[in-house]
């Protein structure tokens, strides 16, 4: 970059670099699915419990590793939207959605619960390595093989005899994949219990994974993949998490806090416990990150639903697209409105943009002859910009500012598209019957491209090193490559707001030309 370089193009360069690194960095660099069945063969799980001393015992738990092949199911709890298996260590080791939207592209439904990734929601790991490798060659009882969650008894009770420990699982089921347990030992040991490994079905490169943690002052953490270097400890904790994309498990106390560990497994990735001595009461859920099954369960579940940096901002979003669809019955006419709207709230600032770059444009060659003159004296150079700027009313800053304002406000829609599950298998028109997933036949991505590039045909730019406007042209093609594997719903978001950037841009350019006619009219009355 030349060190002549206009403020004006240094703003502008910044924007759209700020721009294509966060599309890359979400393409490229945030983890991309872990390690499964399919892709590696797990001959151990590390059934040990995490390395951390508990409030009520100095007892370490020690590190080891112990083979435990898939247990056979010991009972089975039914209801119209999930079915769940419990195998003989008292773990939820197959859990299906049976809700038509959740099911596979061939017509099954999905299974959230892989048991080639340990730990297993409802597993429990104890401090001494003596009894925790008992338990582990040890079956629980049940109290019923199968539940319905419909009938009155939805309550399963799991036992599980020690040679001197006797631990009990008290588990009540509700229809939504929300569970109550309490776990009762007969007598006091150091123990972690598990919501489970984050579901493996919408891993992909653009949802950061990992545990979040709430605490009862509303703080949320998040420990991403590869952050855990040891295991930490937290107090005080309402809610535990670990989710992918649409999918999570948790345990919550509202009223009573947890104490919680984060640890890693082989893989680094990060897994929560929860840890006690004894009696252990919460209440947990195996399911979508739906806000409106969320909610019903408890008005604060749906902190599960993290948007990154932008959450501030793309929470009040989602619930304005929300809004909008209770309306309109439609997601991707929702989103079509609310693009409209927000293009309306800003479009003073885009209009004051606009209206800077055209005057920007005008001065391009005063600009140029300017740097050409005085290109040995900086000092010089500046003040005469400066005054060309004030006598033609143009700002430079005037013309970025107002798009870098408006960046926060796009990326959170970005975020909200992307992870909200309410998209999965909703329709808009025409082609797209799905607007959680890609345009099959990429008919979106290709007409964004367009629009973007006879928007920049028509878009005034003052930037006159030819290197740079190379660049600015290839900027269409680049977004298009970016947005041919991205959700519909997004893609039809970016559409929109291209559409709308290209009739103002058109309108703009026109009361600009108009408003030059008029100055020349006058001045030449004048004279």
């Amino acid at each position: 970059m030349s060190e002549n370089l206009s403020q004006q193009k240094r703003i502008l360069i910044a924007v759209v670099l700020s721009f294509l690194f966060f599309v890359v960095y979400d393409y490229f660099f945030i983890p991309k699915a872990p390690q499964t069945e399919q892709n590696i063969t797990q001959i151990e799980q590390n059934n040990s419990a995490p390395q951390t001393t508990t409030a009520n015992t100095n007892t370490q738990a020690p590190k080891t590793e112990l083979s435990v092949n898939q247990k056979e199911e010991i009972a089975v709890v039914k209801s119209e939207h999930f079915e769940a298996h419990i195998d003989s260590l008292g773990r939820i080791a197959k859990f299906y959605l049976s809700d038509e939207k959740y099911k596979d592209e061939n017509g099954k439904s999905i299974n959230l619960v892989d048991t080639s990734l340990s730990p297993l929601p409802l597993e429990v790991r104890f401090s001494d390595a003596k009894i925790n490798q008992e338990a582990f060659n040890t079956s629980y009882t049940t109290s019923q093989k199968t539940i319905n969650v419909s009938d009155e008894n939805t309550t399963l009770i799991l036992t599980q005899n020690l040679n001197d420990l006797v631990v009990t699982k008290k588990i009540t089921f509700h229809k939504y994949g929300n569970y109550d347990l309490e776990v009762n030992l007969s007598k006091d040991a150091a123990y972690f219990i598990t919501p489970g490994y984050r579901p493996n079905i919408a891993v992909d490169s653009y949802t950061v994974h990992g545990v979040l943690i709430l605490d009862k002052d509303d703080k949320i953490t998040m420990l991403e993949d590869g952050d855990v270097e040891n295991d930490e400890s937290f107090s005080n904790v309402t809610l535990m998490a670990a989710s992918d994309r649409y999918y999570s498990v948790f345990f919550y106390n509202f009223e009573k806090p947890l104490n919680a560990v984060v640890t890693k497994d082989n893989h680094e990735n990060s897994i929560v416990f929860a840890s006690a001595t004894n009696t252990f009461k919460a209440s947990g859920y195996v399911g979508s990150k739906e806000h409106e099954i969320l909610r019903s369960i408890h008005a604060d579940l749906d902190d599960v639903v993290e948007y990154g940096w932008f959450t501030f901002i793309a929470k009040p979003m989602f619930e304005f697209l929300n809004f909008l669809h209770g309306y309109m019955g439609n997601w991707g006419w929702a989103i079509v409105v609310m693009t409209l709207i927000v293009r309306i709230i800003l479009f003073p600032l885009t209009y004051k943009s606009m209206i800077s770059m055209n005057k920007l444009k005008d001065l391009a060659p005063k600009m140029k002859e300017i740097r050409e003159r005085y290109k040995g004296d900086p000092q010089k150079m500046n003040l005469h910009m400066m005054e060309l700027y004030k006598k033609h009313g143009a700002n430079p800053m005037s013309g970025c500012l107002p798009i870098l304002i408006q960046i926060p406000i796009f990326f959170a829609i970005y975020r909200v598209l992307l992870n909200a599950i309410e998209l999965k298998a909703a329709p808009w028109a025409f082609w797209i019957t799905d607007l959680s997933v890609m345009d099959p036949w990429f008919i979106l991505p290709i007409f964004m491209g367009l629009t973007m590039f006879i928007q920049q045909l028509i878009t005034p730019m003052a930037i006159q090193d030819p290197m740079q406007e190379k660049i600015m042209k290839f900027l269409p093609l680049i977004f298009t490559f970016f947005f041919l594997t991205f959700p519909a719903g997004l893609t039809l978001y970016w559409c929109v707001n291209n559409i709308c950037s290209l009739i103002q841009q058109v309108i703009v350019n026109k009361l600009f030309k108009n408003h030059k006619k008029e100055e020349i009219a006058k001045h030449e009355h004048r004279s």
